[in-house]
């Protein structure tokens, strides 16, 4: 009989071991919101934070739920967005995962609409009212962010709140810190004055103290018509050649085109959308931000 029992609580023992290795499940739906869950989850026992979309896939304006993204928000706990407008496949997965917890990490963030910069590309028709989503840009609405996650993450898995609070307070200090520095290293510049080939770096500029005179294109990669061009040119000669800034996601003929036509020097500022995927320290965004400051250094000093 003894050993009956033994093999019976063997069993149940057994049918219980996949439950608990399983652990929790976040899934992330792109870059920047992945690489602040991960620090959230940092060092807590059974808690796994995938990422939807491909670490290459870069900004989301126009993202397709693939098959395999299906699969993984099926076997997500919790689902976290950027949102803002951003994840415009939304209702998509309210639909397929009506259970689906969803939080958005914009929530509450200050947000910035329409553009007081000059648009030069077909998509400078902005719908009035339509948010800019790339929020992350500024180190101080990453702390919002992380603390939006951190909460959603918290009402998900209450069992792990003092690793996660841990966690956070964490992040947001290195957060704080990466601001200042920011701040600072940006505050006494010659110039201030940028035009970028994508719309994403608004909420930088704004929280750093710089101007974005134009966006080339509100959506990266899109191609400029030759009456583009020659209108862009016009608006760079008559501003004084400021620095063109490109990204490092996207190969773009027309800064080179721009940069030979006038004399603009080129240079990168990375909107941390895409990384790498193994061995990412956590760290990445404040390494990828700290770059950026150097960059905007070198090129409006001159």
């Amino acid at each position: 009989m003894k050993n009956v029992i033994r093999l019976i609580s063997l069993l149940l023992i057994l049918m219980l071991l996949p439950v608990c290795a399983l652990g929790e499940t976040v899934v992330t739906s792109f870059y920047p919101i992945w690489l602040l869950a991960r620090n959230l989850a940092e060092g807590i026992p059974g808690l796994e934070v995938r990422n939807l979309a491909a670490p290459d896939t870069g900004c989301l304006h126009d993202y397709q739920l693939q098959s395999q993204d299906m699969k993984v928000l099926e076997e997500a706990d919790l689902f976290l967005v950027n949102g803002a407008g951003m994840e415009s496949y939304l209702d998509l997965v309210f639909s397929a995962f009506p259970d689906l917890p969803v939080a958005r990490a914009s929530d509450g963030v200050p947000l910035l609409y329409g553009m007081d910069a000059l648009q030069i590309g077909e998509s400078e028709e902005e719908e009035e009212g339509e948010a800019n989503a790339h929020i992350w840009l500024s180190a101080s609405n990453a702390v919002l962010m992380a603390r939006n996650l951190a909460d959603a993450m918290i009402r998900q898995f209450p069992s792990l709140e003092p690793g996660i609070r841990e966690n956070l307070a964490s992040l947001t200090d290195r957060l704080n810190l990466l601001d200042q520095e920011l701040k600072d290293g940006l505050s006494d510049l010659p110039r201030r004055g940028i035009i970028t080939f994508h719309e994403a770096f608004p909420y930088f500029a704004s929280a750093y103290g710089l101007e974005v005179l134009a966006v080339v294109n509100r959506e990266p990669g899109e191609t400029l018509t030759p009456a583009q061009l020659a209108r862009l040119i016009t608006v760079i000669r008559d501003l004084g050649n400021p620095p063109l800034f490109t990204e490092p996601q996207y190969e773009d003929l027309s800064a080179r085109i721009l940069a030979s036509e006038t004399g603009a020097k080129i240079y990168t500022l990375d909107p941390v959308v895409t990384g790498p995927e193994e061995n990412v320290p956590l760290d990445y965004y404040e390494s990828v931000m700290r770059k950026n400051m150097e960059t905007l250094r070198d090129a409006l000093s001159e």
